[in-house]
């Protein structure tokens, strides 16, 4: 427990940190909000009152106070492009993108480490070079590009793919009663299968293509440490004892091998929900990366540091929980930190 605390009270500077930077660098996007709002009629004068309303005509220092004070009340301002809090806002549309970014990271776990684990026990053989240049080129490529290709293929030309259209085809389903925001779970609490089948039937290109990000890295580190644990002298005599080869490489090193792979599947999940705010794009997915491009494009202040405080915070608890796994794991690690 003390571990836990010790971490926890670890991440409030760099939260505070974040929150300065954030404020800052919304501040100097380029555009006016007060313009953009007043409309392409207005004159000086009703934006000048725009900008007044809006709280914009304050000093920086102020605007900061004010944003700080509505922080410690547990608030993040309204968006000025729904006209909703942004904590709503964001509580509305995080399980589309929490759920997005799982389905992509099941993805690359399920391909990456078994090419991981077949590169360790062949190295330097064809096989392990044909595992690592098969992720290095999926990771190359912009995820967008990965994503419009797969719509090109699967949807247009094969026909094989349903349409771009979000989370759900809502002309042909009607979305599950909301419980958790995630429309698998959801389905799968109310007993909808055939909107499971179709929620799960819009999720595999988007998923497929974010996944491909994270093939490169998590079949690395599975790689490298598969082949430090086959080395290693407990390995060494198990082979001596006469056990069995698939437990040897099942029970002994890929059990060993797994907390550098549990270490890094936290950044990666951050990574990877970073970097669906292009997919959601291309596939039309309304999660909180369709609403951060178009905040960034109204210069919504406060939906753009609504948006990066809540990925800040969802990262120091991505690597609060895997540290605690990892704790679980090796409980060496509690007293190596």
């Amino acid at each position: 427990m003390h571990f836990f605390w010790k971490r926890l009270l670890g991440t409030i500077p760099s939260l505070i940190g974040v929150v300065l930077v954030t404020f800052v660098l919304s501040h100097a996007l380029p555009g006016d909000p007060a313009a953009f709002f007043a409309g392409p009629a207005a004159n000086a004068e009703s934006i000048a009152e725009v900008r007044a309303k809006l709280g914009l005509d304050r000093s920086l220092p102020v605007q900061f106070f004010h944003y700080a004070d509505d922080l410690r009340r547990g608030q993040l301002g309204n968006s000025l492009t729904t006209g909703q809090p942004v904590l709503n806002d964001l509580i509305e549309r995080l399980p589309a993108s929490l759920e997005l970014t799982f389905f992509a990271l099941l993805f690359a776990v399920a391909v990456a480490i078994p090419l991981g684990v077949w590169a360790a026990t062949r190295p330097d053989s064809m096989v392990d070079h044909a595992c690592r240049a098969l992720v290095s080129i999926g990771a190359a490529f912009p995820t967008f590009f990965i994503g419009l290709l797969f719509v090109y293929l699967f949807y247009f030309l094969f026909d094989i793919a349903p349409q771009p259209l979000g989370r759900l085809n809502e002309i042909m389903y009607t979305a599950p009663p909301r419980i958790t925001g995630a429309y698998t779970v959801d389905s799968i609490l109310a007993g909808e299968w055939s909107v499971l089948r179709a929620s799960l039937a819009q999720l595999v290109l988007p998923s497929v293509s974010l996944g491909m990000f994270a093939l490169a890295p998590i079949a690395r580190i599975t790689r490298a440490a598969m082949l430090q644990a086959l080395g290693s002298d407990f390995i060494r005599t198990a082979r001596a004892s006469g056990l069995p080869a698939r437990k040897i490489l099942f029970s002994y090193a890929l059990r060993n091998a797994m907390l550098p792979v549990t270490n890094v599947l936290g950044m990666v999940f951050s990574f990877l929900l970073g970097g669906s705010v292009l997919i959601e794009q291309v596939y039309g997915w309304q999660g909180v990366g369709a609403y951060a491009v178009n905040a960034v494009i109204s210069s919504d202040y406060a939906a753009v540091q609504g948006f990066v405080l809540a990925m800040a915070l969802l990262y120091v608890l991505l690597n609060l929980v895997i540290d605690l796994i990892a704790t679980a794991i090796d409980p060496r690690v509690r007293f190596e930190s």
